[in-house]
């Protein structure tokens, strides 16, 4: 018997290992993918027997995610973990900062492969300007389309050589939003023309990767009315101009830029043309909602999430000494 499709939804949890109720919940609901979090993570030995709980739970070698860019957005840290300087900060000061970029990947990638963490929600393609918030600032890879590009790609090559699918985000582009998305919807005014030859270039020269995640920002030349992630005039443009072609989730459904319950942002953003929704707080009761209004994939959705799912390997084999030295080198980390 061919088993049931996986439902469109990526869940989080509440702590450090999946308690009886939401082990139940989630064996019945069966989400595509899991989110991990700061909440979850304690030592390699916890944080692997998670992993190992989520697949177990599920029934399936479930992907599971996080958020381990470096720099402020890492959810694996020290003493555990390596720290990392922003991107940004990388970026402007390296030698040659598309092999820093690079090896960035490959260390990060090697640290989530072996606890069994599979998906990184990185590169990231947006471009810092001036008034680009803070709290996505010193994330960004650079201030201009081609080194963002070349930096993206680079980060996303790196994770895929140590066994890790990346992520790309947050298209079509958030640099320009001077507010913080998890608490207010921004408003981009900038003309579609300017858009597709600097905001928008930078995902058009990088569609081919397998994943990636929508932006939660109104583009007002476009669609006046609806945030990227729940405006079907945006999906058609990333699915269509700028041409990226991979799974597509929402960013964290839960986040404030969105209105209404979550249910219905779900419905909206699933209408809208996303492939998958992220819901990321692991709120039991929200996630009970979800799943009631998260159908399975649909037939596209689940043709792109098995080709992203076909590209992950295991690791090459680098040598993580040396490239730890290189990057040394290259990023002149502290």
């Amino acid at each position: 018997m061919t088993p049931a499709a996986p439902r469109a939804v990526i869940f989080g949890c509440a702590g450090t290992r999946l308690d009886a109720q939401e082990q139940r919940f989630l064996a019945q609901a069966q989400p595509w993918g899991a989110i991990l979090f700061a909440r979850n993570i304690e030592t390699p030995a916890q944080l692997a027997a998670l992993t190992a709980q989520w697949r177990d739970v599920v029934g399936r070698d479930i992907p599971i995610l996080i958020d381990q860019e470096g720099g402020r957005v890492q959810r694996m840290r020290a003493p555990h973990w390596r720290e990392w300087m922003p991107a940004l900060e990388q970026s402007m000061h390296s030698t040659d900062p598309v092999r820093a970029m690079y090896l960035r990947g490959r260390l990060i990638a090697a640290e989530l492969h072996a606890v069994g963490i599979g998906v990184n929600c990185a590169p990231l393609a947006d471009i810092a300007c001036a008034q680009t918030h803070a709290i996505l600032r010193n994330r960004c890879y650079g201030q201009d389309v081609h080194i963002v590009v070349a930096c993206a790609r680079a980060m996303a090559d790196g994770l895929l050589a140590g066994g890790v699918l990346p992520v790309l985000k947050h298209i079509p582009g958030h640099g320009r939003a001077d507010m913080d998305s998890h608490l207010a919807l921004p408003v981009v005014d900038t003309p579609l023309q300017e858009l597709m030859r600097t905001d928008f270039a930078a995902f058009q020269a990088l569609a081919d990767l397998p994943m990636g995640m929508s932006a939660h920002l109104v583009f007002s030349d476009i669609d006046p009315d609806f945030p990227a992630t729940t405006s079907r005039r945006m999906i058609d443009l990333i699915r269509g101009e700028i041409g990226f072609s991979g799974l597509l989730m929402s960013d964290d459904i839960s986040m404030q830029a969105l209105h209404g319950p979550v249910a219905a942002r779900a419905q909206a953003a699933l209408h809208a043309g996303c492939d998958i929704v992220l819901h990321c707080n692991g709120n039991l009761d929200e996630m009970r909602a979800l799943a009631d209004a998260c159908p399975p994939l649909t037939m596209a959705a689940r043709s792109r999430a098995d080709h992203a799912l076909s590209l992950r390997s295991a690791p090459d084999g680098a040598s993580l000494a040396a490239a730890q030295a290189e990057y040394e080198t290259l990023a002149r980390a502290v």
